[in-house]
């Protein structure tokens, strides 16, 4: 790990732009950071006919911390309430809820049901709020949405230590990785009945006021899994059309049932062969011998490669469908992190990085240049950006100066830092003590059963009985290791 520099370390913009070309990461960059209505960030974005304030986006994250039957807690209300704090304008989908019990990426998290909508519109309700306690605007140039998901092959609706997998297709590593037994593969007549779900979702949704629902398909949960089911037999799998009929399905259902509610996808744009640890616990490919490898939506077939060919085809159906909202990202946190939230300390189930991590903040920014410019009709939310830490603003109003994407997307960031967007904006000194390090605590935590938060910068996580659950987790895992 002490090969690469940490960002920290990097004090100048001189010092960011050298060590960024010393390491092949081609990052476009401003060295200042403009303020006041000129500012490219500042600027308003005409979506559907409704101006939203400015160029920033906060990104869906789990807490693993509603209740056992699918209610927001006082610690989810406390994020949402953060969220509208932020000062950005868009809300994309404020975190990934179930649409049924078996679907739970864990025992805690949200579900949309009959009896939570109301909990659930009162999480909108709260943005509102303090948006304009905050900012002293209304909610006119805000739009909020909710990410409606079933975990698959990660689920974990009853154990946050055990999976209870529904997969797309058997997966020659990834179920001998997870032990995942052959009868967890859904049928069709499954599938047709989820997407019943996913619809009754949405119009619950509606009912509880979000501007759109996002029908998730990233970080290899089922409707990602779906697009690489080339080996699935039925409906659902092997042509193209066929690994998006479920995309299609959904997106036909609501527009029938809940007219009026506007849809939009995460979308793992690329994906790689599963990652382990390697020698030193740097994370390597993991085996592969039987020819091209072909279970990686936007993959090239050699396991580590990109080739947009379907990922494009994937933005063209979306315009078909008339679905405009993209958030693009990659990968999966659970086989191969280091694409998919590049930072320098891993989580504990994870490995060290085997590439400088500001090559991968690179990667998926100019992923997203090259969609962008093969549909520049659509809406385009960037992920990956939290690793850029001090340089954040930098890099961000360099691409949406030149037009590589719409929205800049915070994750972890907006849990150490949740205000960084009104800093920003409002030309501020950024709050060093306040800025993400990646130290992935807030991944740690839900991997060992404990809630999810930044435990290392916010005071809150930081005095409560949590931290010293993960602290004593933590020490366990040493000591074994």
């Amino acid at each position: 790990m002490s090969k690469f520099k940490r960002v920290a370390q990097l004090r100048t913009p001189d010092d960011f732009a050298a060590y960024t070309t010393e390491i092949g990461a081609d990052l476009p960059f401003d060295a200042d950071i403009q303020s006041g209505e000129d500012a490219p960030l500042a600027q308003p974005y005409t979506y559907r006919g409704k101006t939203l304030a400015n160029r920033f986006s906060i990104l869906p994250m789990e807490g693993w911390d509603g209740t056992e039957y699918g209610f927001p807690s006082d610690l989810t209300k406390r994020r949402w309430r953060r969220f509208g704090q932020s000062g950005a304008s868009l809300i994309w989908g404020g975190e990934a809820v179930a649409v049924r019990h078996d679907g739970r990426a864990n025992p805690n998290q949200l579900i949309m049901k009959p009896e939570t909508v109301e909990s659930i519109a009162a999480l909108r309700e709260s943005i509102v709020e303090e948006h304009q306690q905050h900012f002293g605007t209304d909610a006119s140039g805000l739009l909020i949405g909710l990410q409606l998901t079933h975990s698959g092959r990660f689920a974990r609706p009853n154990d946050k230590k055990r999976l209870e997998p529904m997969t797309a297709y058997k997966h020659p590593v990834l179920d001998a990785k997870f032990n995942v037994a052959d009868d967890a593969v859904m049928s069709d007549d499954d599938i047709d009945a989820l997407i019943e779900d996913f619809v009754k979702a949405a119009v619950l949704a509606q009912q509880a006021g979000y501007d759109f629902v996002d029908i998730k398909h990233c970080h290899g949960y089922l409707g990602h899994e779906l697009l690489s089911g080339f080996d699935r037999d039925g409906k659902y799998g092997g042509s193209f059309e066929n690994r998006t009929r479920f995309l299609r399905n959904v997106v036909d259902g609501v527009q029938a049932a809940a007219p009026g509610l506007d849809m939009g996808v995460r979308l793992s744009a690329f994906d790689w062969i599963p990652f382990r640890p390697g020698e030193g616990h740097v994370g390597e490919a993991s085996d592969w011998s039987n020819g091209g490898y072909p279970y990686a939506f936007g993959g090239d077939g050699t396991g580590t490669g990109i080739d947009m060919t379907e990922p494009k085809q994937f933005l063209d159906l979306l315009a078909e469908l008339d679905v405009q909202l993209v958030n693009l990202t990659a990968g999966s946190p659970y086989y191969v992190p280091h694409i998919q939230r590049p930072a320098l300390f891993p989580p504990s189930d994870g490995y060290l990085p085997p590439e400088d991590p500001l090559v991968g903040v690179a990667r998926q920014i100019h992923a997203v240049a090259e969609l962008k410019q093969h549909r520049p009709e659509l809406t385009y939310v960037g992920t990956g950006y939290s690793y850029l830490q001090e340089w954040l603003p930098n890099v961000a109003q360099r691409v949406v100066r030149d037009n590589m994407v719409d929205f800049v997307g915070l994750g972890r960031m907006a849990l150490s830092y949740h205000d960084m967007p009104a800093d920003v904006l409002a030309g501020k000194t950024l709050k060093r003590k306040h800025i993400c390090r990646t130290f992935s605590d807030c991944t740690t935590a839900p991997r060992n059963g404990i809630v999810s938060g930044c435990f290392p910068l916010d005071d809150f996580y930081k005095t409560s009985d949590e931290h010293d659950q993960l602290k004593a987790a933590k020490q366990a895992q040493k000591e074994k290791a």
